[in-house]
């Protein structure tokens, strides 16, 4: 009977939190739409989910299935209404967030018992955009009208099936940014573990979307080490897994068992300009039992990887943040592999390196990549006097106020170093941050 009472408790807690916003254990109130409905009571235009309309953000398989942190599908549109039709890969209870041009997000996700909301639910069809929806109907409109999604859950994800709108209009391809493209190649840092809306409270989309006209891409997932070994039950390494569509998830093995898809790099909208990499917080974690050495070589071959795939971009080395620790009357940052990063930046940026660049696959093979750089093309981002303790949550990561901080120094580096303007004027970014006091007296 306790044991049963246990499973049952453990499923409620699982079943709460997995679409429930948590702000220092207290259930964030909030009220989104239910836009669950029954497609037999609708007349649409329908689009097949490989639509060249639909631009697919992120990595996301030829199932349309989509992995990682923060994958988005954009796309134009005609008339006042846009559905979507979920397939049964998606994941239910998967944390969607939504909206029209550079409106406030919107968020679908279940919350039992304490809001009229449903969950993405596998196989169902969701009313995103009606006449009421913020931003469809302005005195100013933009033409076309663009939607955003974007899958905020790392563990989760969920299938596009169909793209609906209303009859007799039709989707429109929104073209990519071109000159501005970021990714971030991480762990749960990056994917935004523990901040409310995990991939929508990132630093990394912080960076992404807060430079305004550019894309961006998260390759991020909680636990993984850039060392190729099973790191919190990561079975591979960034230093292999970077080169396929799907991450280490659960998911994945159920989806794709041994045989993971190969991501189709020549297929991506943009090719990445910078590249940002946050990886060691679990290479150095004793419980992993990787070795220095094989940390800086399995970091080297990722970054021979990257600049096999994207010969002319620029590579950005975090340096590492590992929480703080008491000293003295004060606190002291944490760091991991300091030297070694410095000594990779170094390495990269070497004549021993430029003067015969090698490449790596993602399994055994070096081959000499023909398009050598001219000049340095690795830059070392310190993390230092970013964020104080209080910065870090109880789980070792940041708040999203840290989480606001790391994005805002991270993007003024890349403005300071390759010139990059900041231009998004307006849209917001960050969901939820907006707080105030305007009471004098208290």
């Amino acid at each position: 009977m306790l044991l049963e009472k246990l499973s049952y408790l453990l499923g409620l807690f699982c079943s709460l939190a997995a679409g429930t916003i948590l702000q220092n254990g207290q259930v964030r109130i909030t009220d989104y739409p239910d836009t669950k409905i029954d497609i037999s009571s609708y007349d649409f235009q329908t689009y097949d989910a490989n639509a060249t309309e639909l631009s697919y953000k992120g990595r996301w398989d030829s199932k349309k299935v989509s992995w990682w942190s923060a994958p988005g599908l954009v796309f134009g549109f005609t008339g006042d209404t846009v559905a979507i039709t979920f397939g049964e890969l998606t994941t239910d209870t998967t944390l969607i967030g939504y909206r029209i041009g550079g409106m406030d997000w919107t968020f679908e996700a279940k919350t039992p018992s304490l809001n009229p909301q449903t969950n993405v639910t596998a196989g169902a069809t969701h009313l995103l955009a009606s006449p009421s929806t913020p931003g469809i109907n302005e005195t100013f409109p933009i033409n076309p009208l663009s939607f955003e999604l974007r899958v905020t859950n790392w563990a989760y994800g969920v299938q596009i099936d169909k793209v609906h709108v209303a009859p007799g209009e039709s989707l429109i391809k929104i073209p990519p940014h071109t000159g501005r493209t970021v990714e971030f190649i991480g762990d749960s840092l990056s994917a935004g573990m523990y901040t409310s809306y995990e991939g929508l409270s990132s630093f990394a989309y912080g960076v992404g979307a807060g430079l305004g006209d550019a894309e961006y891409y998260v390759t991020a997932y909680p636990g993984i080490c850039v060392a190729d070994q099973d790191c919190w039950g990561n079975p591979r390494g960034q230093v292999h897994q970077w080169f396929y569509a799907s991450d280490t998830s659960w998911r994945a093995a159920q989806i794709w068992g041994d045989e993971p898809e190969p991501w189709a790099f020549e297929k991506q909208e943009t090719t990445p300009d910078i590249v940002i990499i946050n990886l060691g917080t679990n290479d150095n974690n004793a419980a992993n039992n990787v070795s220095t050495e094989t940390y800086v070589d399995a970091y080297k071959k990722l970054i021979q990887g990257v600049h096999g795939k994207y010969p002319k971009a620029q590579v950005i080395v975090m340096q590492l943040w590992m929480g703080f620790y008491s000293y003295g009357n004060s606190y002291q940052q944490t760091l991991g592999y300091e030297q070694e990063l410095k000594d990779i930046v170094s390495y990269f940026n070497s004549d021993e390196y430029l003067s015969a660049p090698t490449t790596w696959d993602g399994t055994t093979n070096t081959t000499t990549v023909l398009d050598a750089p001219s000049e340095s093309f690795v830059h070392y981002f310190s993390t230092k006097g970013i964020m104080q303790h209080n910065d870090i949550g109880p789980q070792w990561h940041p708040t999203d106020v840290g989480a606001i901080k790391v994005a805002s120094h991270l993007t003024q580096f890349i403005k300071l170093t390759f010139g990059w303007e900041l231009v998004a004027t307006g849209p917001e970014i960050f969901h939820e941050t907006l707080y105030w006091n305007d009471q004098q007296n208290y």
